[in-house]
């Protein structure tokens, strides 16, 4: 096992390497002037171009490019051009509330997602089975903003149960904390509830049709227990897979419901930074989300090597 986790992990370096080659392109590449921006449009030239001069921003790019990765790997993604705030220290403090966001929001898909998607294997084309294919047809067809506003709508400005929007700290005063938290936490959950109550119903499907669960069931297992302590069980690797590409997504893709919600997380600082050309922020902050999706895709592998030695195996070479 911990030669396998070494290889998975060592094949992460080339592909930061070229991912941090594409950020710091990109990123580049973006219209806009950051020495602009600061001094405003009735800046003389001289004055931009100073500006640029102390910014860096007139070296060759593969100057640029190597003083940024050689900070990266040292641990410091530079500092704001705007804020002149550590970039490692604001990615710390706004991704607290997404990751927050995040662990709420897959829970609750888990919950709904496990035990619809197995029941609906159970019966399948039954009348819950086609009831629970709606659900999730609504869900992935409502735009998570569409979705948003609803609740918004429903649950706050009639209702009056839950904030509009706003960020309280749950560690600070956990129940407020928790209802600022409520309404975007059932915008993405449902979303993502929808993705895995399909992949939990196909892949527990997949397993009722073995052989080894008709053997059970005539030694008499009974049929709960076939179904979640057996099928369930063997059929965790793709429903595992969808689990981690789904919070990995949660923690990237949270951008559109942070804004909505005025959440102080990631994603909110990600389009501040693009909006103003912050170059080292906006590096800083797709990098490491881009860290975050390698890693936990890391993580559901390690999992699977754990679960089904044979992956492990392969790794390897053996068939």
């Amino acid at each position: 096992m911990l030669s396998y986790t070494l290889q998975r992990l060592g094949a992460l370096v080339p592909v930061l390497l070229v991912v941090s080659l594409v950020i710091f392109s990109l990123a580049l590449l973006a219209p806009g002037d950051p020495a602009r921006i600061i001094l405003g449009p009735e800046a003389l030239e001289v004055d931009v171009v100073k500006l640029q001069d102390i910014m860096g921003l007139n070296d060759p790019f593969w100057i640029r490019y190597l003083r940024w990765i050689s900070g990266v790997v040292q641990g410091d993604l530079g500092v704001s051009y705007f804020s002149n705030r550590s970039v490692a220290a604001a990615i710390q403090s706004h991704f607290i509330p997404t990751a927050q966001l995040a662990v709420l929001a897959i829970s609750y898909a888990l919950a709904i997602s496990i035990p619809l998607g197995t029941l609906a294997a159970r019966w399948r084309d039954s009348f819950f089975d086609h009831a629970i294919a709606g659900f999730t047809l609504i869900g992935l067809t409502f735009p998570s903003f569409v979705l948003s506003l609803i609740l918004v709508i429903a649950l706050s400005v009639w209702l009056h149960w839950l904030p509009v929007a706003g960020y309280r700290d749950p560690f600070g005063s956990p129940l407020v904390g928790l209802r600022y938290l409520i309404l975007p936490t059932l915008s993405l959950g449902t979303i993502y509830a929808s993705v895995l109550t399909r992949t939990v119903r196909a892949s527990v499907l997949d397993v009722l049709k073995s052989e080894y669960l008709d053997a059970a069931r005539s030694r008499g297992v009974k049929e709960n227990r076939l179904l979640f302590a057996h099928a369930l069980r063997n059929a965790g690797l793709p429903i595992i897979t969808m689990i981690g590409l789904s919070f990995a997504s949660l923690l990237a893709g949270a951008v559109v419901t942070e804004s909505i919600f005025n959440i102080p997380g990631i994603g909110s600082l990600l389009v501040t930074a693009i909006e103003r050309r912050d170059y080292p922020m906006l590096q800083g902050v797709v990098l490491f989300l881009t860290c975050i999706y390698l890693g936990l895709n890391v993580i559901v592998d390690l999992v699977y090597g754990l679960i089904d030695p044979r992956v492990r195996l392969s790794g390897k070479g053996v068939q």
